[in-house]
């Protein structure tokens, strides 16, 4: 399981636009480079994330081996209605890692 690090607003104004942020630490191995004995570490990605506010998505993006190690993910969404952000990391070795955040639209 990948640590995760998230940071939103609890509350938010009717409309408002609100950022958010997201930290996962992750290795992003590309599958080309050597290990220590020489032999090839095997590729090891996180392939797609996704975010949703109460199952409607807002934000997604597809990532490849490009991306570093720890990918951090900033966006913005606005706030209509109080509920729950679903962030959703997805990639190679089965990985589905989520975390939910409550906002609360006033």
């Amino acid at each position: 399981m990948a640590n995760v690090l998230v940071n939103a607003p609890k509350t938010a104004k009717r409309g408002a636009v609100v950022e958010i942020k997201a930290l996962i630490l992750h290795p992003m191995e590309t599958g080309f480079r050597p290990g220590t004995m020489g032999k090839i570490i095997p590729r090891n990605i996180i392939e797609r994330f996704t975010a949703t506010w109460n199952d409607a998505e807002i934000f997604s993006m597809d990532m490849s081996p490009a991306i570093s190690a720890n990918p951090f993910v900033s966006f913005f969404a606005m706030a209509a209605e109080s509920g729950t952000v679903r962030l959703r990391w997805t990639g190679d070795e089965g990985l589905v890692v989520e975390e939910r955040v409550a906002i609360a639209v006033e």
